[in-house]
């Protein structure tokens, strides 16, 4: 309804508005006109009716027009059609049995006429429903009392009276007008909604259009986003992999203190360079809703040492005491989970908690809450000493490429999207992040997991030597590298002279395929992205060969790439196992160690 309508407003295209539907200002139309020509037919026959002299017909014909006008009022005033149309049915239904019962006590055209109005307005105005009600309450008295006269038994002791033809005539084309403009009005109504609902339906059309053109756009976006990134991942990871690699070789080479400082500086800024590179990727993965998580076996407690190991040096370093406390529930069991994204949430909030406290203390702990034989229930806590978070801003922490504040990222550095991982990374799993900070006094996050419980007994674990074994059973092992940069192959190079092997080098996929065919290698580390003939290409090509020997000879893809099927490709094209560069010595050298064990055993 238009809230411009004044009480004396008189015009229908301000009860018009463009939220109505095309039906409803259709019947608003048809009462705005149909009163009209009912007031002015009214109006009419109370002249004839009052120049004959029938002074009680005058009166409920007076009555009835005033009716008919505030009706109209009402209607200009508050257009509510459906209030509208049942009064006046209701005066209609009224008017139509008096007359036949009492005034006229007779059935003519015009009663006819009236009750096909009552029919047709009641059923375009109010619906089903009400137009069976109306019709039938205007139907069934009518047939009632011509079954009464039919039979001579209806007498009511009034004597009828007796319309003049002019009032007859005047009635009957009055009638007639409004028979044909009710049809006329809605037959329009009902084209135009067609109409409507036809170009509603193209418009719709269009839209899909539109809206499959921006979803393809969006997903082509998508796939040159993360092929941009895989490319950068490549370009950045490449030369990192020679700079961390170097670095290295020469902490190995026994250097001098003061070298040995720079080498750590060298050391320290490339890891976290590649920290860097890699939050980015990971988050970019988590986004996508490629991350899959793993359910394997894995001892929480030394998983746990593993992660706070090397934290605690970088605790130690800037002055921090680093606590680690492990429930001793917890001492010889094995759970079911993804330790490789449980180690990225503990260690994204270890490094943040070391990050921000300059003097104290951080804890971790581990918890068991509940030990269902089956399930156990544990809460990791990482508290500190650190800078705290104002109470505000403790929501905005967790959005990627934010921190508490500007003067926050300057002084601290980061891209902001440690904990963004963090909180992504639980909500996956439908876990959720507690934290609690104070200004200047610390923080403290927490989450709980359940894990399934393995029934695995941990045996003993003894004290390990970790410079113990590093060149042990490498010796002598034949090893085809296949890799196109210079830099890289001087550092494998290197690398393996530590490790008592000279590699044969392949400086793409088709010089690898030849070198096996006609020589004898235990195992082959691969680089995916090369010239001529790829890694993926030139692993299938090798899995092909005739010679059993030859053609389940381990690969290890060695990739700088960032695309999240990596992994699947990797495996799909025969080969046994990737490291992503830049790769750990130990990592490599493990890998090695087991898969040619392995071959060897089968």
């Amino acid at each position: 309804m238009n809230k411009d309508v004044g009480f004396f407003n008189f015009s229908i295209n301000k009860i018009l508005t463009k939220d109505q539907s095309i039906l409803d200002q259709a019947r608003i139309r048809l009462l705005y006109y149909g009163l009209w020509l009912a007031i002015i037919t009214v109006f009419a026959l109370l002249i004839n009716i009052y120049l004959e002299h029938k002074y009680i017909l005058t009166f409920t014909t007076t009555i009835l027009l005033l009716s008919l006008v505030i009706l109209f009022k009402y209607l200009t005033f508050r257009p509510r059609w459906g209030i509208i149309s049942h009064i006046l049915l209701s005066l209609a239904t009224m008017v139509n049995l008096s007359s036949v019962f009492i005034t006229l006590q007779n059935v003519n055209i015009v009663t006819a006429q009236v009750i096909f109005l009552i029919i047709v307005f009641s059923f375009y105005m109010l619906g089903q429903t009400c137009g069976l009600f109306y019709s039938l309450v205007n139907l069934i008295p009518v047939l009632l009392f011509l079954v009464l006269e039919y039979n001579n038994s209806y007498d009511i002791g009034l004597k009828p009276k007796v319309i003049d033809e002019p009032s007859v005539i005047i009635a009957e084309c009055a009638s007639f007008i409004l028979i044909i403009f009710i049809h006329s009005h809605f037959y329009s109504a009902f084209i135009k909604s067609i109409k409507q609902l036809r170009e509603t339906a193209e418009a719709r059309g269009a839209l899909n259009i539109q809206f499959e053109s921006a979803i393809e756009k969006a997903e082509k976006s998508s796939q040159a986003k993360s092929e941009f990134l895989s490319t950068m991942s490549h370009e950045i990871r490449t030369p990192l992999n020679a700079v961390i690699g170097m670095s290295n070789l020469l902490m190995m080479g026994n250097p001098r203190p003061d070298q040995k400082e720079n080498l750590d500086i060298l050391k320290f800024s490339a890891s976290n360079l590649l920290a860097l590179v890699n939050d980015v990727l990971d988050f970019n993965k988590i986004e996508s809703g490629k991350v899959v998580f793993e359910n394997i076996r894995f001892n929480l407690v030394e998983l746990m040492q593993n992660i706070c190991g090397g934290q605690i040096l970088k605790a130690e370093e800037k002055g921090l005491e680093f606590k680690l406390d492990m429930d001793s529930n917890l001492k010889n069991k094995v759970v079911f989970g993804d330790p490789t994204r449980l180690t990225q949430i503990v260690f994204n909030l270890i490094s943040n908690a070391i990050k921000f406290t300059h003097e104290g203390t951080v804890w971790v702990k581990v918890i068991c809450l509940e030990d269902r034989h089956n399930t156990v229930t544990i809460n990791f806590v990482v508290k500190d000493t650190g800078i705290g978070i104002e109470k505000e801003n403790l929501e905005a922490i967790f959005e990627p490429f934010t921190q508490e504040s500007i003067t926050t990222t300057r002084q601290y550095g980061g891209t902001g999207l440690g904990l963004a991982i963090v909180k992504r990374l639980l909500e996956l799993q439908g876990l959720r992040m507690n934290v609690s900070s104070q200004q200047e006094v610390g923080s403290e996050f927490s989450f709980q997991v359940e894990f399934p419980v393995s029934t695995e007994i941990v045996p003993e674990q003894t004290e390990k030597d970790p410079s113990a074994g590093i060149i042990e059973g490498m010796g002598g092992m034949r090893v085809l590298i296949a890799e196109d940069n210079l830099v890289n192959i001087m550092l494998m190079k290197k690398l393996f002279s530590k490790w008592g092997i000279t590699p044969t080098i392949a400086e793409n996929g088709e010089r690898a395929i030849e070198m096996v065919q006609y020589g004898n290698f235990d195992i082959i580390l691969m680089d995916l992205q090369m010239p001529i003939l790829n890694g993926f290409d030139a692993a299938v090509e090798i899995r092909k060969m005739r010679d059993p020997k030859k053609a389940n000879i381990p690969i290890i893809a060695l990739t700088a790439s960032a695309l999240f099927d990596i992994k699947e490709r990797v495996f799909n094209s025969g080969m046994n196992d990737y490291v992503s560069k830049p790769f750990k010595p130990e990592e490599l050298r493990e890998k090695m160690q087991n898969l040619v064990e392995t071959r060897a055993i089968s």
